[in-house]
């Protein structure tokens, strides 16, 4: 049994590409109730397809001119729990990952500038008991930032 149906991807493909739209418009092009609609996007936050929603704030609005990558390498995997609720302290990281390759993590971060990027990583990341080292990638351009698409087959195992 699947999660979700086919009118459940209509629903997502409206709603992920305007999520301020009403649910009675969703529902006019889905030939459905808003109620329907309701109660699906409801049942979708509760099963976990949906898993968040709200306003995107620009960074460079705000002040914050540097996006950046910053390349943590722990000194025992073992220790990423403690390192994350460590860097979970400071506003300005937006998201962590713990990965496989040359980092034992990955974490993205937004500063005003270099001087406020050198406080964070000097006096907040690199003082962390755990981190050995890192390395700082500066972005450029965000070129594509989206969502999964909805009804994309992609890869499948055995093809």
């Amino acid at each position: 049994m699947e999660l979700i149906d086919e009118l459940d991807k209509r629903i997502l493909k409206i709603i992920t590409f305007n999520a301020r739209i009403p649910f009675k418009d969703v529902a006019e092009q889905c030939g459905v109730s808003r109620a329907a609609v309701h109660q699906r996007v409801q049942r979708m936050f509760d099963i976990g397809v949906i898993v968040g929603s709200g306003y995107q704030v620009s960074p460079k609005m705000m002040g914050y001119n540097l996006c950046v990558y910053v390349g943590l390498t722990l000194e025992r995997g073992y220790m990423y729990k403690q390192v994350c609720a460590e860097l979970e302290k400071i506003p300005e990281i937006v998201e962590s990952q713990f990965t496989l390759g040359a980092y034992s993590m990955l974490i993205k971060l937004y500063a005003h500038d270099d001087k406020h990027l050198m406080h964070l990583l000097n006096s907040q990341i690199q003082t962390i008991p755990g981190i050995a080292n890192t390395e700082t990638l500066t972005t450029l351009d965000e070129s594509i930032h989206r969502s999964l698409p909805i009804d994309h087959k992609g890869w499948k195992d055995g093809e």
